[in-house]
């Protein structure tokens, strides 16, 4: 099959999607990408890619056809501005570059924003093809928990936009099962939807691996309780309550907070830091590829993940969760309803509620005291649950299903 991925994100910025390639083009599919310039997550393009663009043209034997657009920079205004430029320039030199180009299916890839889907319906209808679009991030419920969006007139628009949207695809995917009713509520054919979560990523080494190289970034301290936060640094991961759990550990300073991500709240992040003299036992790393996570994670004796206090995050698992229950580290999180649910019943680890600071230190300082025993049997937990619940095979196998049946409700005949 014939596959055109359209994604406002992609290598070098470090998405899922990227992970997603190489194992179709395994399969025997031919996959080509619609996407931006890479800016994300701190709102400039990568200076390797200004350096030698040529360089990224083809990922992993992949074709990239890459829009210009205006970068995140920073504040909302700017971010909106992002979103529109991502239409109107896939819209109008996406279908253009896209010409020759005759796919069988175009799988849309969101993390959000949902405006990703204008131009590949509009290439889908160019091309009369279907199109499968994957539902990472709910809107408009994302933007009034995050952006605080509370006009009533833009708020019917955007829920316009959305439903336009997913009427006019083949067939629309949740990553989690709470998604599904609510994407309904937004499409007149609940029948299209399905739930559909992501796999966890394909680190390049094993995190367990006694020949993997330690992050120099980080100090090796036998005596020390590293908790890694890994990813976006946004609102959505609720950073101040996670600070406000450092200082009430403040007291312990064998306990320390390692975060290895960038995003729109990292600056605030630092001078906070500073601000509250946290210096001694929160430490913020920045940016790092894939390929060399390995080395960060084999400092963590647990492993971070929060969202901020929602409705909308509640029937939201966050990406990285299944990352992390492949390492067979320990999991601490502080985030409500799927998530939650999820290291409950994989007993991989401890669980708070969102926004609840005290309680992640609670977690934190009780994980700091099991035996390296108990912390390898919460890591082991992990891992039997990830391969029974997310096991990358069974998924692949899944989408493939799904794509296949995308192209017969359309009655599109494969090209070899």
């Amino acid at each position: 099959m014939k596959i055109l991925i359209v994604s406002q994100y992609f290598w070098p910025e470090n998405f899922r999607i990227n992970d997603f390639i190489p194992e179709l083009i395994k399969r025997g599919h031919t996959v080509s990408v619609l996407t931006g310039i890479p800016n994300y997550p701190a709102g400039k393009i990568f200076s390797e890619y200004k350096d030698e663009p040529s360089k990224f043209l083809a990922y992993k034997e992949a074709e990239i056809f890459r829009v210009p657009i205006i970068t995140r920079g920073s504040g909302s205004i700017r971010l909106f501005i992002n979103y529109i430029s991502f239409i109107i320039s896939g819209c109008i030199l996406g279908s253009w570059k896209l010409r020759k180009f005759k796919p069988d299916l175009i799988f849309v890839y969101e993390p959000s924003p949902i405006t990703v889907g204008i131009p590949a319906i509009l290439i889908g209808k160019l091309k009369r093809v279907p199109i499968v679009f994957w539902t990472l991030d709910l809107w408009p419920e994302t933007l009034i928990a995050v952006g605080g969006i509370k006009s009533k007139s833009i708020l019917w628009f955007i829920e316009k936009v959305v439903r336009y949207i997913y009427n006019n695809c083949t067939l629309i995917l949740g990553q989690s099962r709470s998604f599904i009713s609510s994407i309904q509520n937004h499409c007149d054919y609940p029948e299209r939807v399905h739930y559909f979560p992501s796999w966890a990523e394909v680190l390049p080494s094993p995190v367990n691996d006694s020949s993997i190289q330690y992050a120099d970034e980080i100090e090796r301290n036998d005596e020390h309780f590293n908790i890694l936060f890994a990813g976006n640094v946004a609102d959505a991961q609720d950073m101040p309550s996670i600070l406000n759990a450092a200082i009430l550990l403040k007291h312990k300073p064998k306990i320390k907070w390692i975060i290895v991500g960038d995003g729109r709240r990292f600056d605030w992040l630092k001078s906070q830091v500073k601000k509250l003299q946290l210096e001694e036992t929160v430490f913020l790393l920045g940016r790092y590829p894939l390929e060399r996570m390995p080395s960060f994670f084999a400092h963590a004796d647990a492993l971070l993940v929060s969202l901020k206090k929602d409705p909308v995050f509640s029937m939201t698992i966050p990406a990285k969760l299944q990352t992390y229950l492949m390492t067979g580290i320990p999991v601490l999180g502080m985030l409500d309803g799927e998530g939650a649910k999820i290291i409950d019943e994989s007993k991989a680890g401890l669980c708070c509620s969102s926004g609840d600071s005290r309680g992640l230190a609670l977690a934190a300082e009780e994980m700091s005291t099991y035996t390296i025993e108990k912390k390898n049997l919460l890591g082991k937990n992990g891992i039997n649950f990830s391969k029974k619940e997310f096991d990358r095979t069974k998924l692949m196998n899944r989408l493939e299903e799904l794509f296949f049946m995308a192209a017969k409700r359309q009655n599109i005949k494969i090209n070899e």
